[in-house]
């Protein structure tokens, strides 16, 4: 136990420090906005801290021009109180704050009562709000859109939608792009989203992916008019499978998924149409919705199939969504909105550290001509 705290910790600070060299340097590491600013990171150094559970070692980043002056860890001390570091990744983990309270006084056997626990994760609003704020890059390849709905009490307690936008660049690297919270999803929220992310710096969208949401596909035309637009074909398939008999709906559902499996556009449509053929004189009322969003059903066909399993439906950013709720559980309500806003936003830079150098499955073999998109 006491090795997998002390891990936990060690990345802690890792990460405070190097959040600090970011935020003194003003740009992410290898951001295209970052060139010729006439600084830069180098490399670092490393240092060890005794903790309660044993040494950590720390890398504390240099930039180039020795400006920079780290306030994490106090100068030539190996003893550090890393207890607002751990307050601040447990709260991340979606432990309460009482919770956190109790652990930190058994572990440490130092006092602190909820509020001042919740205090303490407060010093990520301003992270939070310069990621609000941050310079996007100019072109997303994909970009998904998707609510989800967390427990949040203003007057009265009642669950709140989360506005989540994902992306995937050419080069198939994916990040959260932002985030909103509203009591409800509506169209007029996603609009200014995506004026926002617009304004913000993020002027060419290849495909749009989401799912029914009303006046979405006019509100994307409205923003973005050049980029395409796919309909999530899972939440197709769930929203037929809630009008259809129970005894249809694996059959109707093995035949659905028939659609995106194909080698061709050509060889979608008439599976499609053969789908309508069968099941339009039992419910006629389900094939007149999907003839009348069919335009949006097939697009994802028009790119390269090495991609085609990751832009036929939503499930990358609800696989995020699942870990934001996962997390979230333990918390029976956020009692603001902007603990809420503090708890989303340190996931969503979570998942971009994580994934910022990666790139996603099938986009390393056919970043050439996404490239190509744009040109």
């Amino acid at each position: 136990m006491n090795d997998l705290l002390r891990k936990e910790l060690q990345q802690a600070v890792n990460d405070l420090l190097e959040a600090e060299l970011t935020a003194f340097l003003g740009y992410d590491p290898y951001a295209r906005n970052g060139w010729n600013t006439g600084n830069s990171r180098n490399g670092a150094y490393f240092r060890k801290v005794d903790t309660q559970f044993g040494p950590i070692e720390v890398q504390v980043p240099r930039d180039r021009n020795g400006q920079f002056h780290q306030h994490t860890l106090p100068d030539y001390k190996q003893h550090s109180d890393v207890l607002e570091s751990t307050i601040i990744k447990l709260y991340s983990k979606g432990v309460t704050t009482r919770e956190i309270a109790d652990l930190i006084e058994k572990m440490y056997g130092s006092h602190y009562s909820p509020a001042q626990v919740s205090n303490i994760s407060k010093q990520m609003l301003p992270k939070i709000e310069a990621y609000h704020k941050r310079k996007l890059s100019d072109k997303f390849f994909c970009v998904y859109l998707d609510a989800t709905y967390l427990p949040l009490r203003r007057e009265t307690f009642e669950r709140e939608a989360v506005y989540i936008a994902i992306g995937i660049k050419p080069n198939g690297h994916k990040e959260v792009i932002d985030y909103c919270i509203a009591p409800s999803e509506n169209i007029e929220v996603w609009t200014e989203m995506l004026q926002n992310m617009k304004s913000r710096g993020l002027k060419q969208v290849e495909l749009f992916l989401s799912d029914g949401v009303v006046g979405m596909k006019t509100a994307l035309a409205r923003t973005y008019p050049k980029a395409h637009f796919q309909r999530c074909l899972v939440h197709v398939m769930r929203n037929i499978c809630a009008k259809v008999r129970v005894d249809d709906r694996e059959k109707i559902m093995n035949e659905f998924k028939q659609i995106h499996q194909q080698t061709s556009k050509k060889e979608a449509a008439a599976v499609l149409h053969k789908f309508y053929a069968k099941w339009n004189k039992a419910y006629s009322h389900v094939i007149k919705g999907l003839k009348e969003i069919e335009p949006d059903l097939l697009v994802f066909y028009n790119y390269p199939k090495q991609i085609r399993a990751s832009i036929y439906s939503t499930n990358m950013i609800e696989s995020f969504n699942n870990v934001i709720k996962r997390k979230a559980k333990p918390k029976a309500e956020f009692p603001t909105e902007q603990s809420l806003d503090a708890f989303i936003g340190i996931q969503a830079m979570s998942y971009n550290d994580r994934y910022f150098n990666r790139i996603h499955k099938g986009f390393g073999q056919v970043q050439d001509t996404l490239e190509s998109y744009f040109e």
